[in-house]
């Protein structure tokens, strides 16, 4: 076990007002902390194809690694699930009236980040994994979503660690590794250490998070049959990075013996809907590119589609096969720019959550098959089923084959519960917002990966948060806030609940 700097201080003889001195300590933390943000920002940590013994690429490996390796220099325990997944520990010890050691303690208060990000995208103003410092602001893929987070954690448990408060419940920061893709890895990790007691994920929003709705992420597929008829040809369609983000691109190569009337409907489209297409001859063929706005797959809104433009402009142009026009005229009959999924036979909602959310996230196709891959947001109240029979009508009707890919169930823990209230008050505590409510969320958490776990921040309520767009940043001062409020979190729930209460 790591030795810890004066183990025998309890909290009413560390510098007086215990509250004050942890806020000091993480001020004198903060241009180590802004560093060491920049240094795992400038890892690309993309969930990839297993590497030896990196089951998800080298890249998020290298970030797992980093962040053990700094935990181990600072004193803190480690722990590495066969590179799935891990955690950085200390406290688990209960102290007598003196201060001295008298025991030990199996409860665990878990604060559970992710490494992994999404792809970059495009559009960027600076390098995605450099860790830039500009103006206050720390930009990278990731600086939000969820490594400024993950830090702010580390050093609000390291800024406890080093004036000498030991936590009676072990307080430990696991890191996932496959958060933004399958989640195998906490799968895996939780499967072989206990799963936390209580806790908290910093991947959402303030002030707590006491609901999640229910993700899942399908496919949506149509054959394509062979056509003889001459005339226009689809020869491919790619676009989207993730099933969890608003695609800001699409990209279609169409095949044909004269394109004058096809760039003449371009012109058109864009004239009409000021969206942004483009094309270009290659070799015989022309491509034609659609540039949309990213978003998080959870708010949709926030962006603006590409794959839609491109479907959209498609289904103008006519093409000689009829199993592409088929799908096309599904797609932006029962899809298109709609986000509810109401057309697709699915516009479900409850009291609690609200509406089900629908974003098209990928798209592909070639000369077999035309698939989109779609994420869903379902109310809290439903179950994966009632969804999926409130299309099968629509689809089966299109003759669209459905593939199930994954699916996490929601997430319900009252506003009463303990985890909820004790956060909550630390929220208040430090903003001064009194009329914030816990809220319901369409964002998926690690929150859903173990009983009694809530998501708290660092969203704060009204600000805009650059979650899965380019030029993705945290401000020094944001990140700052967050370290305080989560340093004060993990001593509160650190404790046991009934000093708490």
């Amino acid at each position: 076990m790591a030795e810890y700097n004066d183990i025998s201080r309890s909290d009413s003889d560390v510098g007086g007002d215990f509250t004050n001195s942890i806020m000091n300590a993480i001020d004198l933390l903060e241009g180590e902390m802004v560093q060491a943000l920049r240094d795992l920002l400038a890892i690309k940590s993309v969930v990839g194809e297993a590497e030896g013994d990196q089951p998800f690429g080298k890249g998020v490996g290298a970030a797992f690694e980093h962040m053990l390796n700094m935990a181990n220099a600072d004193g803190f325990d480690i722990e590495n699930t066969d590179n799935y997944g891990g955690h950085i520990e200390f406290g688990g010890l209960i102290l007598d009236e003196t201060g001295e050691v008298a025991g030990t303690s199996d409860e665990v208060l878990g604060i559970l980040g992710h490494l992994d990000v999404v792809p970059e995208g495009a559009g960027w103003s600076c390098d995605p994994f450099e860790g830039k410092l500009e103006d206050g602001k720390i930009f990278g893929r990731g600086a939000i979503d969820d490594k400024g987070p993950v830090i702010a954690c580390y050093y609000a448990m390291k800024a406890l660690k080093s004036i000498g408060y030991v936590p009676e419940k072990k307080v430990r920061l696991i890191l996932g590794l496959d958060e933004e893709t399958e989640w195998k890895g906490m799968e895996y990790y939780l499967s072989r250490v206990k799963a936390p007691d209580i806790g908290f994920s910093p991947d959402a929003e303030f002030p707590a998070i006491h609901g999640e709705k229910g993700i899942l992420v399908f496919e949506l597929a149509k054959k394509i049959e062979k056509s003889t008829a001459k005339g226009l040809a689809l020869r491919s369609i790619s676009g989207g990075a993730a099933a969890n983000m608003v695609a800001d691109h699409a990209r279609a190569v169409v095949r044909g013996d004269s394109y004058t009337a096809l760039k003449s409907k371009l012109a058109e489209y864009r004239e009409e809907t000021g969206y942004r297409l483009r094309a270009k001859g290659i070799g015989k063929s022309l491509e034609i590119t659609a540039e949309g706005i990213s978003a998080h797959g959870s708010t949709p809104e926030k962006g603006l589609n590409a794959i839609s433009i491109l479907m959209e402009f498609l289904g103008r142009v006519g093409f000689a096969n009829e199993s592409v026009e088929e799908f096309l005229r599904f797609y932006n009959e029962h899809i298109g720019f709609e986000l509810n999924g109401c057309s697709l036979g699915c516009g479900l909602s409850d009291e609690l959550s609200g509406a089900l959310v629908l974003n098209v996230g990928k798209a592909r196709c070639d000369d077999k098959a035309m698939i989109v891959s779609i994420n869903v947001r379902y109310p809290v109240t439903l179950t994966k089923e009632q969804v999926y029979e409130a299309m099968l009508p629509v689809i089966d009707e299109n003759d669209i084959g459905l593939i199930k890919t994954t699916c996490k169930p929601p997430l319900f823990i009252p506003e009463d519960s303990h985890i909820v209230k004790t956060l909550m008050d630390v929220y208040r505590k430090h903003t001064g917002d009194a009329e914030s409510k816990p809220l319901i969320i369409g964002g998926g958490t690690y929150a859903r990966a173990a009983k009694n776990l809530v998501a708290f921040g660092p969203g704060f309520p009204g600000e805009e948060e650059p979650i899965h767009q380019k030029d993705e940043f945290i401000s020094v001062e944001k990140l700052m806030k967050i370290t305080k409020i989560y340093a004060e979190a993990i001593y509160l729930l650190s404790k046991p609940e009934d000093e708490t209460a």
